[in-house]
């Protein structure tokens, strides 16, 4: 008989390796005050876990739980019941036990001693309503690097979320940017949303001084729980995992105040044995939904860091699965992919795989709009936003939204002439965007191309252009750079953060301007239909002029 992934770890690990039972009860918490009172009955099989096992509470709610010395004991919220959150939104579904805290030297404050393992361990939940069809609020590395970028993050995507109704937030990782004293003030701003917030780590969020990956995330771990975990919403299920395993700096140098240790975009053993087990209680005809820091794969590199190492061994555990859907950030690009057997997925339908945007976009990057906040556009052309899931029943649908714009738009159209492409030494003669604004000469037109960034695009998405009263022209989808973001960046250089430039973009369609358009003004409209089968327009005003020579005259002999 073949063992599971799980099962044959669990065997592997030494006897000695277990220091306690942790024991307790998951109850409705009839009056809500977070306690174990009378009357207040344990709810039958609720998976309780120590990050590897999965244990399901008995008939009257109990549980008993073999962990090491340290450990985090967590519940995965069953679907029809409320977990309690803090003052900040954030879901308290966890119990930390670390009796020694976290250990010294790691410049971040962690988790203080806890102390003794409690006799009981106890976890409350609240009965309610949730209707199949929903929505939540994904986004993705808001990675504020100072004060003044948590505050771009309230003014360009916090304040217009504020009164949504989406049933709970997540964000995919990179929270922040090294700077971890600024979870407090992060966090307070997060919970003006007004709706329970999820995180998922990223490799921004690790404790650099820690020698290796056990004690990288103290600090997330002291605000948010464990690193992985699941949670239930209706018919689909949840899962949040941690795919940055960080290599240490070895042997911790006090001088080095940030650390040097590098991460590999990977699955650790453990949480792998503990997603085979809590699949183990998941029926197929549920949604799995797993959100992720570091894309499974992506266009924009082959580097360990990027695309996750053992993606395969998270595919076996997922195949035969039709019902499936995963996000991720990470690279600053966005991304739609379809793993199937050549990939070593196995499934009756493609498993879609979505990079989202950032909410930064380009690490805040650009000069500052009429609100003081930077136009943070991405390196793949894509405006800095967010996404909304909408689910109904196990059906999947992600709508992107960029900050501070209408919510239906969706695509730019731009013109561009062969010799404008790398023309970063022309600009010093044009204002900004001029050169791609569709004002040509009819000589140019024979070499103009039109573009059309459909923000949230893919392999599966459809954009063709009609030029006035013209038949539509299918456009083709290109792996280039945006011209306007290389035009953006270049005219704003002294705003860019560094290390950011254009990139390829994904989601880049482009098509030849009709050779034949003579002088006049024309409607472009661009029709898109996306990666879910949305339909999308655009326009944009054509004007073409004559020819800037002089009519020629009739032949005529020189004097």
């Amino acid at each position: 008989m073949r063992l599971g992934l799980a099962m044959l770890l669990t065997m592997l690990v030494p006897v000695a390796s277990w220091a306690a039972t942790a024991r307790g009860m998951v109850f409705e918490d009839v009056d809500a005050d977070g306690r174990r009172g009378p009357g207040e009955p344990g709810i039958a099989g609720v998976r309780v876990s120590n990050g590897r096992e999965v244990v399901l509470t008995d008939r009257s709610g109990g549980y008993a739980l073999e962990i090491g010395d340290e450990a985090i004991i967590f519940i995965t919220k069953p679907r029809g019941y409320a977990t309690p959150v803090n003052g900040l939104m954030l879901p308290q579904f966890y119990y930390i036990h670390q009796p020694a805290g976290s250990p010294e030297g790691l410049r971040y404050p962690g988790i203080a001693p806890t102390g003794p393992l409690p006799s009981t361990i106890d976890f409350p939940l609240r009965r309610r309503e949730e209707p199949p069809s929903f929505s939540a609020v994904l986004l993705s590395d808001p990675q504020p690097q100072s004060q003044a970028e948590i505050g771009f993050i309230a003014e360009d995507v916090v304040s217009e979320l504020i009164g949504t109704e989406a049933r709970f937030g997540m964000t995919m990782g990179d929270i922040l940017f090294d700077d971890l004293s600024l979870f407090p003030r992060y966090n307070s701003v997060i919970a003006q949303v007004g709706i329970p917030w999820y995180n998922v780590p990223g490799n921004h969020e690790m404790n650099l001084l820690a020698t290796d990956d056990r004690h990288a995330l103290e600090t997330f771990k002291s605000h948010y729980g464990p690193p992985y975990y699941a949670f239930e919403y209706a018919d689909a299920v949840f899962f949040v995992l941690d795919n940055i395993d960080y290599e240490g700096s070895g042997e911790v140098d006090p001088g080095d105040l940030r650390g040097t240790g590098g991460y590999v975009a990977r699955i650790t053993d453990d949480q792998l044995a503990w997603l085979e087990a809590e699949l183990a209680h998941v029926p197929e005809e549920k949604l799995v939904f797993l959100a992720m820091h570091s894309p499974l794969e992506t266009y924009l590199s082959d580097s360990p860091g990027v695309n996750t190492q053992n993606r395969r061994a998270l595919f076996r555990l997922l195949s035969g699965r039709r019902h499936l859907y995963a996000v991720a950030g990470h690279t600053h690009s966005t991304e739609h992919h379809y793993f199937d057997a050549d990939d070593g997925f196995s499934g009756p339908t493609p498993f879609h795989h979505h990079v989202l945007t950032t909410v930064s976009g380009s690490w805040w990057s650009g000069p500052l709009d009429e609100r003081g906040v930077p136009v943070a556009e991405q390196r793949d052309g894509t405006p800095n936003g967010y996404h909304v899931l909408e689910v109904d029943g196990v059906d999947v649908k992600v709508r992107y939204k960029a900050a501070g714009k209408p919510g239906d738009y969706q695509m730019r159209i731009v013109f561009d002439v062969a010799h404008h492409a790398p023309g970063q030494d022309l600009l010093r003669d044009f204002r900004p965007g001029e050169l791609l604004a569709g004002r040509l000469t009819v000589d140019e037109v024979p070499a103009a191309d039109v573009y059309v960034n459909l923000f949230d695009g893919g392999p599966r998405s459809t954009v063709e252009l009609s030029v006035g009263d013209g038949a539509p022209i299918a456009m083709e989808r290109v792996s280039r750079v945006d011209p306007s973001t290389v035009e953006l960046f270049l005219r704003n250089a002294a705003t860019v953060k560094s290390w950011v430039e254009a990139q390829p973009s994904s989601h880049l369609f482009v098509a030849d301007l009709p050779d034949d358009l003579g002088p006049g003004t024309y409607t472009v409209t661009a029709r898109a239909v996306d990666e879910f089968g949305e339909v999308h327009h655009a326009h944009r005003v054509l004007e073409i002029r004559g020819s800037s020579a002089a009519p020629a005259d009739p032949v005529r002999y020189p004097d």
